[in-house]
């Protein structure tokens, strides 16, 4: 089976890669007039920019280059495709990958690749200096070295600028493939330093057929988790896979259609970041346990056994890792609340405006009639604008309870 097999919907963005892995020797990086490099140079430099280029519009010297920005939003598969472009450049030159290539890169084993990633809020500086490193070196066993940065966006300024070294002087089979909601994520310095490939929201038809594909869930079950996740894959997966997931979801929406006071609204933001908390323990909890025990066989520590005192700084190390991840997780959790709020109240919007056959929620339908009957459509743009605010509060670090308690009660006095 080819790498790309399993994403959908992107078809114009695997042309390119497929285009650019198929090139043997170094990669190419174009000089500028004034002397700067342009990996993003093509003939056709506008198609570059918006990552619609054709394998057949791009020259032969841009057709690779030594580094790539995947933007799209969540769920698009920015992660997905780039670890199908990472095993197609680390195989022997076959565009759709070799499977042992496959297997070690799905395993993050490879010798030739290096993931940069984060499961906290921010990407350490200390891991972006150690990728950099990493990327000098020449590869062992594939035809380059390959280092993928998922989480492009979480890099602060001082962070960013480290990397930007190195993508100013690229070793010629050292290959960066970044991946970010968006190419205003980023310094203007390395934006100019990459080459863009912007992905599509898959449609809810191709996120659903993935579904049926992957779980073999009921094609009913796989058609609404690909609709409420908003063609999000990794949502729609878990959507589609657990009932509890499910549940949550639905009561997240009908606690918001309940408000009847700032009391019930107090109540709803404490029921909502306790959800977002149950979601959170749910992704997080049996990884941490699997992973201490993990660390513990390691040191040669037997499940029950006492952790040695020379130990306990490893320890303390793993579990200080894991209380940002579950920082994080927690932070994303709430921030899908709001977003599956937010398509709550469009799809209240399209009741209003006579448009409810393009619904996300379609099984809430008598619910939203009711509160599309209750309010004019400018109250309805009020509350899906104290839902943006919550966001970008949230994201400035305001306490996330009292974000939405705020959020909550503007809601109630439209």
């Amino acid at each position: 089976m080819a790498v790309w097999d399993d994403l959908t919907g992107q078809a114009d963005a695997i042309a390119i890669f497929r285009a650019a892995a198929e090139r043997p020797g170094a990669v190419a990086t174009l000089e500028r007039p004034d002397g700067d490099t342009d990996a993003a140079a093509t003939a056709d430099p506008d198609a570059a920019r918006a990552g619609t280029a054709s394998p057949s519009s791009t020259s032969t010297s841009a057709s690779m280059t030594h580094a790539w920005l995947i933007t799209g939003p969540p769920g698009s598969g920015r992660s997905n495709l780039a670890f199908a472009f990472a095993t197609a450049l680390l195989s022997d030159g076959t565009p759709q990958g070799d499977t042992s290539t496959g297997r070690l890169v799905d395993a993050r084993t490879h010798p030739d690749l290096t993931v940069l990633s984060t499961e906290g809020v921010i990407i350490k500086m200390e891991s972006v200096k150690e990728a950099v490193a990493r990327s000098q070196y020449s590869p062992s066993v594939g035809r380059y070295r390959v280092v993928v940065v998922e989480d492009a966006d979480r890099m602060v300024e001082r962070t960013s600028n480290v990397l930007l070294k190195a993508l100013e002087e690229p070793p010629e089979r050292t290959v960066w493939i970044l991946c970010a909601p968006s190419e205003a994520d980023l310094l203007p310095t390395i934006r100019s330093r990459v080459r863009t490939v912007r992905l599509r929201v898959p449609s809810i038809a191709d996120v659903a057929t993935l579904l049926i594909r992957r779980t073999g869930v009921d094609p009913t079950i796989a058609e609404r988790a690909a609709r409420e996740a908003q063609s999000h894959i990794g949502m729609a997966l878990r959507l589609a896979t657990n009932a509890e997931a499910r549940a949550r979801r639905e009561e997240t929406l009908r606690a918001a259609l309940g408000l009847t006071g700032v009391s019930s609204a107090v109540n709803a933001a404490a029921r909502l970041l306790a959800i977002a908390g149950d979601d959170a323990k749910a992704i997080t909890l049996e990884r941490d346990a699997t992973e201490r025990e993990g660390v513990l066989r390691s040191l040669g520590v037997e499940p029950g056994q006492s952790v040695p005192p020379a130990l306990r700084g490893q320890i303390k190390a793993l579990e200080d890792d894991q209380k940002r991840r579950a920082t994080r997780s927690l932070r994303d959790g709430i921030d899908r609340i709001l977003v599956d709020l937010t398509s709550l109240y469009r799809d209240v919007m399209m009741v209003q405006l006579g448009r409810d056959d393009t619904l996300i929620n379609l099984e809430l339908l008598p619910e939203l009639r009711r509160a599309a009957n209750a309010c004019a459509p400018a109250a309805t743009v009020a509350t899906m604008d104290a839902i943006a605010l919550a966001r970008q509060r949230i994201e400035a670090n305001v306490a996330p309870a009292l974000a939405l308690e705020a959020m909550l009660v503007s809601m109630i006095r439209r």
